[in-house]
Parts: structure tokens; sequence; C-alpha cells
């Protein structure tokens, strides 16, 4: 509710005036007596202030943050110069920090234009950011499930979805919805490769590993993680070859910076979000890496070796301990972004909106499961008694069997 008073960001007083009238209705629906019925209704309220109403205005008005105004320019730089960073950046506003694979969300700008306000809302980035992450996580929830979603209960699938209303509307996710979604894509992509993996997939997993790491360079952590969990479940040959089909689609996705503009590259990607690129970072939330930073050369150089430290040591953990299912996996993953974050030389708080999103995410795909597995489990056990169930003895007659 401070995001009116405090926040420098038009777009963010927006969202935060539309979701603290719609959380206060939610907690204020939550007195009601039938608690299921406000449980749903409070969602749903949640889910109007922080998302439908804030999200709707401001695509039709056009605002955004310029995260989305970068990915857009992207999108028309690679259709000109066959790739998306410019050589001779003039501004902050004209670096691209994203790898290639990012500027594909400008596309439907390019290709639609922004003459009207149905197109102008329909090539809007945020929109099909938002659609990559739901799309992944419903296509990640039914991979993880297997045939169990299609027979799970429908108060199972009722209770997935009033928790997924709930965690959509939680700032963790409403804010970056709402105001840029630039990192929704990468999130759902990282939850349908860990969900792949861990249904023995490898070669889905590696694709959607791929499509990762040719978004932006935070994502490389999975890669190794993906890698342990399904070296646990379908053996290290599985694991090898999900880590080639990864290797080889992102190579495939860098091409175009690599071939036309590799400095550029290299310097918008590598040096700008690291602190040491021309121009400064705007990402500089007073995090542990980033107050190190400011103390000069040597306080950088720790913050890099801190960060090495912490790498070195989730991967020693991936070899000592790999994870066995989804939610280790989601865990292991989490921490090593959550330390990334914490120690990189430059970074904002939002960035730890994606471990949050993988740790609980991980967690209800698979309470999901074992409900529905539970119930289905009640269900044949029941039936299987019934049908050992010896037939009762019919009485014999007093003088015997006529």
């Amino acid at each position: 509710m401070a995001f009116p008073l405090v926040s420098t960001l038009e777009t963010h007083r927006v969202w935060g005036t539309c979701a603290a009238a719609g959380y206060l209705l939610a907690a204020l629906v939550m007195l009601g007596p039938d608690r299921e019925r406000t449980r749903a209704l409070a969602v749903g309220a949640a889910l109007a202030g922080a998302v439908l109403v804030p999200f709707t205005y401001l695509l039709v008005s056009g605002a955004a943050q310029s995260e989305v105004e970068v990915i857009e320019r992207a999108g028309r730089l690679l259709v000109d110069h066959a790739t998306p960073y410019l050589e001779d950046p003039r501004s902050v506003d004209e670096v691209t920090p994203y790898l290639p694979g990012m500027a594909l969300f400008g596309l439907p700008r390019v290709v639609l234009g922004a003459d009207g306000p149905f197109v102008r809302v329909l090539g809007d980035a945020r929109l099909w950011c938002a659609a990559v992450l739901f799309g992944c996580l419903w296509a990640g929830r039914r991979a993880f499930a297997g045939t169990s979603t299609a027979t799970s209960t429908a108060a199972a699938r009722r209770c997935h979805l009033l928790a997924m209303g709930a965690l959509t509307a939680s700032p963790v996710v409403a804010l970056p919805l709402v105001v840029s979604g630039v990192d929704l894509p990468l999130t759902g992509l990282l939850c349908l490769a860990l969900a792949l993996a861990a249904r023995g997939r490898p070669v889905a997993a590696g694709l959607a590993l791929a499509g990762a790491c040719a978004l932006k360079w935070t994502a490389w952590p999975a890669v190794p993680v993906v890698m342990a969990l399904l070296a646990h479940r379908a053996g290290l040959r599985a694991a090898v070859r999900s880590a080639l089909v990864a290797l080889a689609g992102t190579a495939v996705a860098l091409l175009p910076g690599l071939l036309f503009s590799p400095r550029a590259m290299a310097e918008q990607v590598l040096a700008f979000p690291t602190g040491r690129g021309e121009f400064t970072t705007p990402a500089s939330s007073p995090m542990p890496g980033r107050l190190l930073a400011d103390l000069g050369p040597a306080g950088w150089y720790a913050a890099v070796g801190l960060l090495l430290a912490g790498g070195l040591a989730v991967g020693a953990s991936l070899l000592l301990r790999p994870p066995r299912d989804l939610v280790g996996a989601a865990d292991r993953l989490a921490l090593g972004l959550s330390l990334a974050f914490l120690l990189a030389p430059a970074g904002r708080f939002g960035y730890l909106a994606l471990p949050v999103l993988l740790v609980v995410w991980s967690r209800l795909v698979r309470q999901e499961g074992l409900d529905s597995g539970w119930r289905r489990s009640r269900v044949v056990a029941g039936a299987f008694r019934n049908r050992r169930r010896p037939a009762p003895a019919r009485p014999v007659p007093a003088g015997g069997v006529r």
C-alpha cells in the first residue's frame, strides 16, 4: 500500500493504488461466514484490484516501464538489422541488456504497430510475456501431473485454481505482470523445464531450457540443476542429451547478436548489468553485492568473488546431494538465483520474485498431484475391499437342503 506514496514511477503508483483497494476489499470479504465461498470472492477481489484493473488501464493508455520500450525496440532492430543491439547507444534507454530471444516479444508491436487502441493493446509486449508465463505454468502442471491432471477431482482442480489466483494476485506476480513483464516468460520456461525434467523428458526439458537461456543469462544456472534432476530421474545419458539440446538451442538463438554485433552484445548484456558498462544500470537496490561494488574496484571484485563462491557451493551441493523431485530442484535453483541476485554487483529487489515463484509454484503442483493421488488411492482401495469381501452366507433351513 506504500507504492502510491513512495514510488517515483507512475506505473507503480497506478498499480499500488488499484492493488491497495483490491487487497482491502479482499480482507473485508474474508470476514464473511462461508469460508469456501469467501475465499473465492476474496481472491477475485484481489485479482481485480492487483491485475485486471491496472493492467487494462496501463495497456490501453500505453504507460509502461522502460523495459517494455526496450523489448519493442529490440524487436524492431531485429527485423531491420538482424540484431537487437545498437552499435553506439547514446543513453541508457538505448541499451538492450537482454539476450536476442527477448526481442521476439517485441515482434507483435512491429507487425501490428500502434494505430488504434485495439492494436496498441494487442501489440504490447507485456501481454505476450504474460501469455508465455501462464502457458508454461499450465503446460508444466500437466507435464508433471501426467495423467493425474485429467483424472483429478473437481475439488482438487478448484483448489489449484484458487491457489494460482492468489499467487497471481500477490505482489510477487501482479506487479511485474502489470508494469513490465520482462522476467515472466523466463520464470515460466524455468518452471516448465523443471516439471519436464521431473517427469524424465530430457529433450522437452532441454528445449524449455534453451528458450529460457535465450532470454537472459540469469537463466543459465538452471542448466546444471535440471541436469542433476534428470540424472536422478532418467539416468546420466538423458541428462547429457538434455544439456546438448539446451546448449544447441541457446547457441542458435544467440547467433544474431554474435554474428552482427558481438561487441555491442558483450557490452550491453554482460558489462552493463554488472555495473562495468559505459552507462550506469538503473538496477541499484541496496543489496549486499551492490553495496560492496559501491566501495570501489576492490569492493566490486569482492562482490564477484562472493558471487562465484556461492555458485560453486550450489554446484557442489548438486554433486553431493542432487535434487530428487520437482520441489527439491526448484528449491536448489531458487537458492542459487537468490545468492546471485543478492551478491551481484548490480541488481534490484524485484529479481527475487523469480525464486519465490519457483518455490511456491512447485509446491502447488506437487500438492495437487498428492491430493489427486490420495483420492484415487482411497477409491481404488475401497473398490478392492468391496470386490474381495466374501458374500454373506445364506441360512440353511432346519430340515437340510431340499
